[in-house]
């Protein structure tokens, strides 16, 4: 319940905050708009001159494409601006700010800044996503559904653990960005589905570097036949990444050379 009352107190601020800065609360607004709006149409430009991507019709795909808008939508709401300052607290020492904390150094830097200009547009994926599911031309399992929206919301835990894995090199290297620049670009992949790809990158997606579990394999559970070994996948990755994700950040916090030192 601490970390709860915390974590409104959180959200109180940062709504307080973007309310100062209106020219950038509703540009910000203005861009995710756009983005929502290519992402939709690139699809719906495909299937102009196809009947099916892999197993999905149109329908279908526009259920796994407001599917990730709104996981991304959660992302960028809960965790992106937390992780991109992140860098900038390791190379100047500010990281003592927030390890001095009588709360975990963890919670308090990912989910410190809640993006209130991100939660609009969250609100817009979640009509975006009911949108589609209204235009679905098969049944609507409530189970089913009910799993769907908590393995995005998964994924978007995920998403932002990724790019975590990607900004830890930082502790060591003491680059700018550590790898977030190469995470950025092949987390495309994870905008289209799984199907599209093909023999070892498909292979990669699903474990090495599992941008498939984000929306994919959400999408593909509840659009198709309950399948054990991906909803398994999924439970697997999760679990592993969180493990691995506190060894390194434990491993890193002892590399960390504070702005006191």
């Amino acid at each position: 319940m601490r970390y709860f009352h915390l974590y409104l107190h959180f959200i109180r601020f940062s709504f307080s905050k973007a309310f100062q800065f209106r020219l950038d609360f509703f540009f910000r607004i203005f861009m995710d708009v756009i983005y929502y709006a290519i992402n939709i149409l690139f699809f719906k430009v495909l299937f102009l001159h196809a009947n099916t991507i892999g197993p999905w019709n149109d329908s279908q795909v526009t259920v796994f494409i407001c599917g990730y808008l709104l996981m991304d939508s959660i992302y960028m709401t809960v965790f992106s601006n937390n992780l991109w300052w992140f860098p900038y607290y390791i190379n100047k020492g500010d990281l003592d700010y927030y390890l001095v904390r009588p709360v975990s150094s963890l919670f308090f830097l990912t989910l410190r800044d809640f993006a209130a200009n991100s939660f609009v547009n969250f609100l817009m994926a979640v009509g975006l996503f009911i949108w589609s599911l209204t235009h679905l031309d098969s049944p609507i399992v409530a189970w089913k559904l009910v799993l769907y929206i908590l393995c995005l919301i998964n994924g978007a835990v995920l998403y932002s653990a990724f790019y975590l894995f990607s900004v830890l090199p930082v502790f060591w290297t003491k680059s700018p960005r550590g790898l977030a620049e190469l995470y950025w670009k092949t987390a495309h992949m994870a905008e289209r589905p799984d199907h599209i790809y093909k023999g070892w990158i498909r292979r990669i997606l699903r474990s090495v570097f599992p941008m498939a579990i984000l929306a994919s394999f959400p999408a593909r559970l509840f659009l198709g036949e309950f399948d054990w070994i991906i909803f398994g996948n999924i439970v697997a990755v999760t679990f592993g990444t969180c493990l691995t994700l506190y060894f390194i950040w434990k491993r890193a916090l002892m590399n960390y050379t504070s702005a006191s030192s």
